[in-house]
């Protein structure tokens, strides 16, 4: 599933005429960059949620045949975060043992299908791809490789999933990609608007969430403003080699 409802106010005024999904990056839509990166990895059934420009958004994916079957999550009458969003799919997800999820802002040389399959051979709830990156926002895994917090360093605000002793964790920032087991629906009690990153740490405090490590090598930029997408093609324009790195 590809979360891609968003407003994206942070990248304006690219998006005062178009959703950011449709927003160009290394010459095509964030979307479709996305898209294809999914199939090359095996993938061949994608959900991806529409709101803002939702008539946009359905008129560029019936517009190309990328090789997979693309279904319609609409959320046109309410914007449900990434957890809504979820939980809005669940019709066209619960019925496949594992769900890979991909915020369509992000763009990440990870090796999806490695993902997908550390998640499976691991019997998680959930698996989140994390990078040491510069950030303020932190999951806190314990040294186990177990979910059970989440930190704001800059401001020191602090969520705390299940008892753990600062020596025997650590902090390391999300990078918007994670697989989950189609177990967790039933468990899902919130409604309406709330985060992907509320649920996890709810339910971390009594199902197993892991750590996916992206190694050093791999490429990861949030491409929700303006500056950071010039930013990042500035870095692959003198660094082409790096897009064909995965690991």
């Amino acid at each position: 599933m590809i979360f891609a409802a968003g407003l994206g106010t942070r990248l304006a005024p690219l998006t005062n005429d178009k959703p950011k999904a449709l927003v160009e990056f290394q010459g095509k839509p964030m979307i479709e960059n996305v898209i294809e990166k999914l199939v090359k990895a095996g993938f061949k059934r994608i959900i991806v949620n529409v709101h803002h420009f939702a008539d946009k958004v359905c008129d560029f994916l019936r517009s190309k045949n990328f090789g997979a079957e693309i279904l319609i999550s609409d959320e046109r009458d309410f914007l449900l975060d990434t957890g809504g969003g979820l939980l809005k799919a669940r019709p066209l997800l619960e019925n496949a043992p594992h769900t890979l999820l991909y915020n369509v802002d992000v763009f990440s040389t990870i090796d999806v299908k490695d993902l997908y399959d550390y998640h499976v051979k691991h019997n998680a709830l959930a698996t989140l791809a994390v990078k040491q990156r510069e950030t303020f926002r932190k999951f806190v895994f314990t040294n186990f490789d177990e979910l059970c917090g989440w930190v704001n360093t800059k401001t020191g605000e602090e969520i705390v999933a299940r008892s753990y002793a600062e020596d025997y964790a650590y902090q390391i920032p999300f990078c918007g990609i994670s697989v989950v087991n189609s177990k967790i629906f039933p468990l899902i009690t919130e409604t309406g608007k709330f985060s992907i990153k509320d649920l996890y740490l709810r339910l971390a405090q009594d199902n197993t969430i892991i750590p996916y490590r992206c190694y050093n090598n791999v490429l990861w930029a949030d491409l929700g403003t303006v500056e950071k997408i010039n930013a990042i093609s500035e870095i692959l324009a003198h660094n082409r080699y790096l897009l064909n790195v995965e690991h």
